[in-house]
């Protein structure tokens, strides 16, 4: 199958380069411009991380059954990000009645087991209802949403194809 994109390797490799894109202008954001990532923001970003991972993974790869599971992990991946963009999204529309700054993702992780801080980092805070930043009227969350669900619609469109196995042909007798 050809993707929109041309091969499939091909459009792996531009999911994987948009990732680490993502992912530098987040660094540029936090170290240049100053903002500080909420616990849901890093989230996002270990979500990209291994979006990116899979994508690298799916295009260096010739082999179908590879390119389907390094692909199919990319996906699930994806939905897990645009679920915690979703969220935080959620949260920025309807802000908690009482914002605080709560605990960082690293303070949670120290101070609680693994299976209490999990849903305390998708709980949210104040400070992941507040938008720091916009382009066109979005929240960087917003934007997150957005292109975790391209790279989810787009490698689901990989994994249903056929990949590169040939065109059965029909002869009629």
């Amino acid at each position: 199958m050809t993707s929109i994109f041309g091969a499939p390797r091909r459009t792996y490799w531009l999911i994987c380069i948009a990732c680490v894109a993502m992912l530098a202008f987040g660094m540029y954001l936090q170290h240049v411009v100053g903002l500080e990532p909420c616990p849901m923001c890093v989230v996002q970003r270990y979500a990209l991380v291994l979006v990116a991972v899979f994508a690298a993974l799916a295009g260096a790869t010739d082999r179908i059954g590879l390119q389907k599971t390094w692909g199919g992990l990319g996906l699930l991946f994806a939905i897990g990000g645009a679920y915690t963009a979703a969220r935080q999204t959620w949260l920025q529309w309807h802000p908690p009645e009482f914002a605080s700054c709560g605990r960082d993702i690293y303070g949670m992780i120290e101070t609680f087991p693994l299976q209490r801080a999990i849903p305390m980092i998708f709980k949210g805070s104040g400070d992941c209802s507040k938008v720091d930043w916009t382009f066109l009227g979005l929240s960087i969350a917003n934007w997150s949403f957005i292109c975790f669900v391209v790279f989810a619609l787009v490698i689901l469109g990989l994994l249903v194809g056929r990949g590169n196995q040939p065109a059965k042909r029909f002869v009629t007798a």
